[in-house]
């Protein structure tokens, strides 16, 4: 097999393990927005492959999660058809998962004995990614076991950030083995970069505002209640430590970081056409499209109180955005 047909093969594997991580992403949005993630109180790395079947496993499995605040402060009413439904929703999130891990390393070993280990190295570095984000879940989502209803949504933040993060890098690799002709032509690398961190941090308070229900609340735009600031709070409480765990101002800082990398990029599109980049022309448009989307599914979300629908939406949007984000560092990156 020659160099061009591995490496060929070796694209169609990682776009296959961008897509299942995307679609990971999506499932976990909506695991969360149907408040399903702790309905599945036990780790179960093996043995929670295969669904319950029996009326038995069933029962054993709402049993358990009875025994957790959320069904006896929140949803002691459940039926265990109802459970069922947020059940199912847990158990795709976690099979997905462990879908990832195999499609990944049984690739990887085949790899490994044709092109040897040394030309891999980073992509086992993204394995070891993968199997630390599924301790990084269950880190989760036994933040929500004991003594609250939801969890912890500064570890909810992480988990999502690790799986952005595990895309990115499996796309990189991705666009490494592409053979892509550039100009030399190019603006400073940070430019893009910073722009792409500024996104990241809009996924971290993103994950916020869901983990707190903070989309739930203000249901207007551009004001939240009658002025610019929220009406519940003080402009001094921004400053505090506690600043984070405040649902008004955690919508706050969402909003307002929205507006800034709006105006970053217009910098960088400005930027772009000055210096007559034409080669950048097409992607910072495509980025373009995607960010207006992003933002405009961001207030719909907001103005209908975080309809699943719309905030599921929201959230695939913000896939396609860092993907567009990271092809344009890409770009500016790679050298001849």
């Amino acid at each position: 097999m020659s160099l061009e047909n591995k490496n060929f093969y070796i694209e169609i594997w990682l776009l296959l393990i961008s897509f299942l991580i995307g679609l990971m992403i999506v499932v976990g949005g909506l695991t969360r927005l149907t408040d399903s993630g702790l309905s599945i109180t036990q780790w179960e790395l093996f043995s929670g492959i295969i669904p319950p079947i029996t009326n038995l496993d069933w029962n054993n499995y709402f049993n358990l999660y009875k025994e957790i605040p959320e069904f006896k402060l929140q949803n002691y009413s459940m039926t265990l058809e109802e459970f069922k439904v947020i059940f199912w929703w847990e158990w795709a999130h976690r099979f997905l998962g462990r879908l990832i891990g195999i499609f990944f390393l049984i690739p990887l070993l085949f790899f490994t004995l044709i092109i040897g280990l040394r030309r891999l190295i980073s992509l086992y570095f993204i394995f070891f990614l993968i199997l630390f984000q599924g301790f990084m879940g269950w880190y989760m989502v036994s933040s929500g076991l004991v003594d609250r209803v939801d969890v912890s949504h500064y570890r909810l933040a992480i988990h999502l950030l690790f799986a952005f993060f595990i895309l990115t890098l499996t796309l990189w690799e991705y666009l490494k083995l592409k053979n892509i002709s550039l100009s030399h032509k190019k603006i400073e690398f940070y430019l893009p970069l910073v722009f792409l961190i500024l996104i990241f941090c809009q996924i971290a308070i993103g994950a916020f505002v869901s983990g707190m229900d903070a989309g739930t609340i203000y249901n207007s735009w551009p004001l939240m209640g009658t002025s610019y600031f929220p009406d519940d709070n003080d402009f001094n409480n921004m400053l505090s430590f506690n600043a984070f765990n405040d649902p008004s101002l955690v919508q706050f800082f969402h909003r307002n970081l929205a507006y800034l990398i709006f105006i970053y990029y217009l910098v960088l599109v400005f930027k772009i056409y000055k210096n007559n980049l034409t080669r950048y022309f097409f992607t910072v448009k495509i980025i373009g499209l995607f960010l207006f989307i992003q933002i405009l599914l961001g207030i719909l979300t907001l103005l209908y109180g975080a309809q699943i629908i719309l905030a599921s939406m929201h959230q695939i949007s913000s896939i396609f955005l860092v993907i567009s984000s990271l092809y344009f560092l890409y770009l500016n990156s790679k050298t001849n």
